[in-house]
């Protein structure tokens, strides 16, 4: 196996500092694989790798076309333990608790899809208002499929700017209000920051409120390692996972998938079932032969789930390594992207003469993303010299804005109204400095002008 590349010098290269790690800023976007002139203001959505992992993945893709059948067979299950062994590390967990999945969404599908609803229909599952689109329709589907003499949902409204207390009073309330009506409250999914608006979810409190309430809790961290600080060995959540792809630098796509030993036998089955699975019926009634003895049914079970390409999980590894050996480790990673998180957000809302997503003690922006409101609104009146476009062209604004960004400024941001008012959501990284978020408000700044020229409207 080729050895990862650490702190090489040469040319086009980002610098290495003193301390003999790479000096972040905008000179690392060298070390990325990013296009001439494009500026990556969007790292929470689909994430990306420096080259160095780029060579490690294609390493690893190439030792297996060269000799498939030994890779597989043999070197696919050392690999995957090496990489559960080092994220585990990352996340101060057991080894034996945590396994990959494709990706978040999969995750929570498959704690899901594994739960067992009571017969007598009074199960219910809680999630938030501020759920992800595809893990709530996960709870649309079960509600779809099996009807409501088997399950039933409840939402929990809240709507940012809000307290962290009046989120846990919230869900309390909620679950008070399923013990009321005779049923039980089964599961609850919350996020470790929510996508959109990406803020600080008050994860680590709900997870202990679920204990004390008896409710599982499902923890979707999407967006979580490698951005924000994660202890799961003190938080001991029922079930937990986050992608490896947004923020640690894994390739797509990836996810570390944590379930502690008491939960292990709730989920079977993974997604879609495969060779682990160890029928209660029937002739294959008995779980595959195990070439280490001392692996646990359930390791075994997501070790391998069907042919495809296993070499971002292989990955995992290679970016903690990097990110300590390369980077200087996740604290000093952290530091960096909560530091420039919220100074550039605040750069942003000034030169556009607004504001910044936040609550009274601060903690929503504890992470690296922000949201920050534009002169942009619909339907009724902003402040003067805003722009203001009808109520029926929100969506339409939204796709003319963001694809217009791409094409002609080389840079994208996640955009969405929070109720009459467009916002945009922006990532730090250690390839960004405050000239990429100067760059970002003064881009910002023209695409509102243009639609208040009406631009948007051709499309």
């Amino acid at each position: 196996m080729a050895s990862l590349p650490v702190r090489q010098r040469e040319d086009g290269e980002a610098k290495v500092g003193e301390d003999g790690f790479k000096v972040f800023g905008g000179e690392m976007k060298k070390d990325f694989c990013f296009a001439p002139g494009w500026t990556n203001l969007n790292q929470g959505s689909y994430g990306s790798i420096p080259r160095a992992i780029q060579a490690k993945l294609r390493s690893y893709q190439d030792d297996i076309e060269a000799r498939p059948d030994p890779f597989i067979r043999f070197e696919h299950a050392r690999l995957t333990d090496e990489s559960r062994s080092a994220v585990a590390g990352v996340l101060n967990a057991p080894v034996e608790a945590v396994v990959f999945v494709n990706n978040a969404t999969e995750g929570v599908n498959t704690v899901f899809r594994n739960i067992k609803w009571d017969a007598d229909g009074k199960d219910v599952a809680l999630y938030f208002s501020t759920v992800y689109e595809s893990c709530g329709k996960v709870i649309d589907f079960l509600y779809d499929y099996h009807g409501e003499d088997r399950l039933s949902s409840r939402e929990i409204e809240i709507a940012y700017p809000i307290e962290d207390d009046e989120i846990l009073r919230r869900f309390r309330e909620a679950v008070r209000q399923v013990e009321s009506e005779g049923k039980r409250a089964k599961i609850c999914i919350f996020d470790v920051v929510s996508s959109r608006p990406g803020v600080v979810f008050p994860w680590e409190r709900m997870v202990a409120a679920c204990r004390e309430l008896g409710v599982l809790s499902l923890v979707d961290g999407a967006q979580g390692i490698g951005m924000v600080r994660l202890d799961l060995g003190a938080a001991d959540p029922d079930f937990f996972v986050s992608n490896c792809h947004k923020w640690l630098f894994v390739p797509r796509g990836c996810a570390v998938f944590y379930v502690p030993v008491r939960n292990q036998h709730l989920l079977p089955s993974t997604l879609a079932t495969s060779h682990g699975y160890a029928s209660l019926t029937g002739k294959r009634s008995g779980a595959p032969a195990k070439a280490d003895a001392a692996k646990s049914a359930f390791v075994s079970n997501f070790e391998f789930t069907g042919t495809r390409d296993y070499s971002p999980i292989f990955c995992v590894k290679d970016a903690v390594a990097y990110r300590r050996d390369v980077l200087g480790g996740e604290e000093r990673i952290l530091e960096y992207l909560w530091d420039l998180n919220k100074k550039g957000s605040r750069l942003v809302a000034e030169r556009l003469g607004t504001e910044v997503l936040e609550n009274g003690k601060g903690t929503l922006t504890n992470c690296a993303m922000a949201n920050i409101a534009l002169p942009l609104w619909k339907g009724e009146e902003g402040k003067e010299g805003d722009v203001v476009v009808p109520e029926e062209d929100g969506d339409r604004v939204v796709v003319w804005m963001m694809s217009t960004m791409a094409r002609d400024y080389s840079t994208i941001v996640p955009m969405f109204w929070l109720g009459g008012r467009f916002w945009v959501r922006m990532s730090a990284q250690v390839y960004l400095d405050l000239k990429d978020y100067e760059y970002g408000a003064e881009v910002l700044g023209k695409l509102v002008e243009r639609v208040g020229r009406g631009e948007y409207k051709g499309v």
